[in-house]
């Protein structure tokens, strides 16, 4: 390996997508002397924000309020969300939106200037803000721009945060892998952030792109923080087969609909947690069958492939999403991507022809446990993102919640960060140098001078897919849990012998992916052993041997710590404050 660097900052945000890009300017405008660095896998307006769709909810019109927001996130998320930290995040998501306004996203508006809402999966009002069907990309073009007018951030683009340096008992920096240079650098700091995304890259059939590995979660985790309510994987139920690329909700949202092998509305068959007797078919929740939590209409997906409903596919089989009724003028206005997307990579024009779909892991509702400031338990470590858990999503995530999400707690986090590197100024600078040199000794020795292996990356990395997709997938057992931590742990010790042929320093891409492997291979393990544990069905975790929830016993949150075997899950208590559990509901009734 390369020399070793060395450099030292105030505040390090690892991640540069919007939690991250948000954290680093609320740093910044906390204390403008503050020196701020951002580290990141690829360039910023690569990460994986960039790629969300549909829209960021905030109540802003006279026929919502805070209180329906709340209600419909808890009980979107099955009562597992925290409700204190709903309440805040809803309260402050409004400003939030102004503010990105301010900085210069341009929000969908109504003809008479006012902010344009459309609904969404589990809103049973409309309060999702969008920029026609690209407002990730618009957020974070808006957020870097941002970014960019503060003098005191250095951004390490490129880079690869290999371990967190712990000593007297708090955070102060990080080891990182220049990717063009294969150099180790300490990047010492008196806070660090984590804002690195989600961990879809675990399954085989993802919405998320191929730098979302959980890099985060493993690296608080090995530190000895622990992950919460990882069994909760969200499958989208719109993905198009093969490509994994997602069909925004938003194409739902403005009145697209869902249709099995008979061309039958399928929905209207399955409980979404509305009253089944609705018979007419103007009423609210016979129109918004598809604006079901994606964890039901996911669910639903699976019945009809049981049922022998669905279509077969060079991909697997689907179900078809069907929005010619909206006619061209629309999709061109209101969902433009949704076209262009099915356009080049199915070969079809929705305007003509039904969209082929299937469900696709999407977002990981579990990360790591922070405080409403983002704070974790190991001190001057905080997240934000998906790679954190507030938890505000609970058992199932409400869809355009989560770019909200994004702004919320990337300002919140920025914040308590900036105060805390204020706090505690002082480093222990020869203990983490010597951190250092140990992870680019352990690196070298383990991956780069090692070449002796016999087990290939791209083999371990499906095999792990697979038995995650066929243990811990949208239905769930014990035998097949049982199987897939069995499956996790073998993989695991395999991993140790591990072949890297490439030696080279520049762009070493096998040695990316080995690394990342390693990290997935953790989180893995935390979502299975986690479903494991969790003895009832709520949300996005449906166990087929235990099909009710169950209150009593899990009204409470799962935490995994690292052990030296399977990792250890203990629970701790939901914060419940003025919404008592209770049946899951959507839909507005007459």
């Amino acid at each position: 390996m390369a020399q070793k660097q060395y450099s030292k900052h105030d505040v390090l945000v690892i991640g540069g997508g919007g939690a991250g890009l948000r954290a680093a300017i609320a740093i910044a405008e906390t204390n403008p002397s503050l020196s701020v660095a951002m580290v990141s896998k690829v360039y910023p307006m690569r990460s994986h924000t960039v790629a969300a769709e549909g829209g960021a909810a905030a109540v802003i019109n006279d026929n919502d309020s805070l209180d329906n927001h709340c209600m419909d996130t808890i009980a979107g998320g099955d009562w597992l969300p925290d409700q204190d930290a709903v309440e805040l995040f809803v309260r402050e998501a409004k400003d939030e939106m102004v503010q990105l306004e301010h900085w210069g996203c341009p929000w969908s508006r109504e003809p008479d200037g006012r902010i344009a809402v459309r609904p969404f999966g589990g809103m049973t009002i409309e309060r999702t803000w969008f920029a026609a069907d690209k407002t990730g990309f618009h957020m974070l073009h808006t957020l870097f721009q941002t970014f960019l007018k503060h003098d005191k951030v250095t951004s390490y683009n490129e880079w690869f945060a290999t371990t967190l340096l712990v000593e007297d008992g708090r955070c102060q920096g990080v080891a990182a892998l220049e990717l063009q240079s294969g150099r180790i650098e300490i990047i010492a700091a008196n806070a660090v952030i984590l804002c690195t995304g989600g961990a879809g890259r675990v399954f085989p059939f993802t919405t998320n792109g191929a730098i979302k590995t959980g890099d985060g979660m493993a690296l608080a985790y090995r530190a000895g923080v622990p992950l919460k309510d990882m069994e909760f994987v969200q499958y989208h139920p719109t993905g198009l087969p093969g490509t994994g690329i997602l069909i925004t909700e938003a194409t739902r949202g403005e009145g697209g609909i869902m249709t099995n092998k008979d061309g039958y509305r399928y929905l209207q068959d399955y409980d979404l947690g509305t009253p089944l007797d609705v018979t007419d078919p103007d009423h609210p929740v016979k129109k918004s069958m598809e604006l079901g939590p994606r964890d039901r209409l996911s669910q639903a997906f699976v019945k009809e492939l049981e049922r022998g409903r669905t279509i077969p596919g060079q991909y697997g089989d689907v179900v078809h999403l069907d929005i010619r009724h909206l006619g061209e003028k629309k999709i061109d206005e209101k969902i433009p991507f949704v076209r262009e997307l099915v356009t080049k990579y199915v070969g079809i024009d929705p305007v003509y022809t039904p969209i082929p779909v299937r469900p696709v892991v999407h977002y990981m509702m579990g990360g790591i446990d922070t405080n409403n400031y983002g704070a974790t338990s190991l001190p001057g470590l905080f997240a934000a993102g998906e790679t954190a858990c507030v938890s505000i999503n609970g058992a199932n995530r409400l869809g355009s919640n989560s770019l909200t999400e994004l702004l919320v707690f990337g300002a919140r986090v920025g914040k308590a960060a900036a105060q805390f590197a204020m706090d505690h100024p002082k480093l222990d600078l020869t203990a983490i140098e010597k951190q250092g040199e140990d992870e680019q000794e352990r690196i070298a020795r383990d991956f780069i001078r090692k070449g002796k292996g016999t087990e290939r990356v791209a083999t371990l990395r499906k095999e792990m897919q697979a038995t995650m997709e066929a243990g811990a997938g949208i239905y769930r057992s014990e035998t097949g849990l049982i199987e897939t931590c069995n499956k996790l742990a073998e993989l695991r010790e395999r991993f140790s012998d591990v072949l890297i042929e490439d030696r080279t320093l520049t762009f070493n891409t096998e040695l990316t992916s080995a690394l990342e492997l390693d990290f997935m291979i953790d989180v893995a393990l935390a979502i299975a052993h986690s479903a494991l544990a969790r003895t009832e069905s709520r949300g996005s975790h449906q166990r087929t041997d235990h099909p009710e929830r169950n209150d009593e016993q899990f009204l409470n949150h799962s935490l995994a710590f690292q052990s030296d075997g399977a990792p250890r899950v203990d629970y701790k208590d939901v914060v419940i404050t003025r919404w008592p559990p209770g049946e899951r509901v959507y839909g507005r009734k007459k």
